[in-house]
């Protein structure tokens, strides 16, 4: 061998030493920062979603049922609404780190998604009209997350109901007359526990949604939603149990007889829209 080749053969040796040297420098800063990073840093900004809630929804009254409606022609008009849409298509919730980082994510993207399947086939007078004869609104893609087509049912069952905490069924809205309000904020995960009994407390407390009690006959009529998801209830001693630990104060010593009948309330499935 040359005395060129050999000085060749040693730069060419050197510049890959270098090279993987500097990609290793750069590997180790990279789990650093990782690890020092506050995992907030890493979260889903939902303050675009904020804004929306805030602006666009509202108290209102449908069929005799107070509730917040959704002003839909607002909200699709609104150029918040597209760049939430777009930054959800290229956020990945695997970043996510924390449980009520993830929760309070598909709380936001499940509303988010309910709203956006309404906005996609406007006008409708109710949600279920956005399904067909061959599959329910529910199993019909509505939008992409991570770069993934997502239907609501994947949100519900597949991830939130996974997760074990039967709040979610007061949070998440199918934007229905019937259904829990849309919260005026975004759900957050340094406020998430909070904001959750909030929200219980402000669904049991409407009658014509959550919880009515007529002591006379003992009888408890509560929201279909008890109804449809008791096996989630029952880590937390079964719905009367659960219901009568977060129901108003007044309310409490009769929900916890035990010779009380439970019936529940008519689902009404009509657009929650604002007037």
């Amino acid at each position: 061998m040359t005395l060129y080749s050999l000085k060749m053969k040693k730069q060419i040796m050197d510049l890959r030493n270098r090279v993987i040297r500097d990609f290793f420098d750069k590997f180790w800063v990279l789990i650093v920062l990782c690890w020092l990073i506050p995992s907030q840093a890493w979260a889903f900004d939902f303050k675009e979603w904020d804004g929306l809630l805030k602006k666009h929804v509202g108290p209102t009254t449908l069929a005799g049922v107070r509730l917040a409606g959704v002003d839909y022609p607002a909200m699709k008009k609104d150029p918040g609404y597209a760049k939430l849409i777009a930054d959800l298509k290229t956020f990945f919730p695997a970043t996510l780190k924390s449980r009520e980082e993830k929760l309070a994510f598909w709380i936001n993207a499940y509303n988010i998604m309910a709203v956006k399947m309404v906005l996609d086939h406007y006008p409708v007078d109710s949600i279920k009209d956005a399904g067909s004869l061959f599959g329910s609104v529910w199993n019909k893609e509505v939008g992409v997350i991570g770069g993934k087509e997502v239907t609501l049912n994947q949100i519900e069952h597949e991830i939130l109901r996974k997760m074990g905490d039967p709040r979610i069924h007061v949070a998440i809205v199918c934007a229905s007359v019937s259904c829990p309000d849309l919260r005026s904020e975004a759900y957050t995960a340094d406020r998430l526990d909070a904001q959750l009994d909030d929200q219980l407390k402000l669904f049991l407390e409407n009658r014509d949604k959550g919880l009515r009690l007529d002591r006379d006959k003992k009888q408890v009529v509560l929201s279909k939603i008890f109804d449809w998801f008791q096996e989630d209830f029952e880590t937390r001693g079964g719905v009367l149990s659960f219901v009568s630990e977060h129901a108003p104060m007044k309310d409490r010593s009769f929900l916890k007889q035990a010779d009380v009948d439970i019936s529940y309330l008519d689902y009404n499935w009509d657009l929650n829209k604002r007037n």
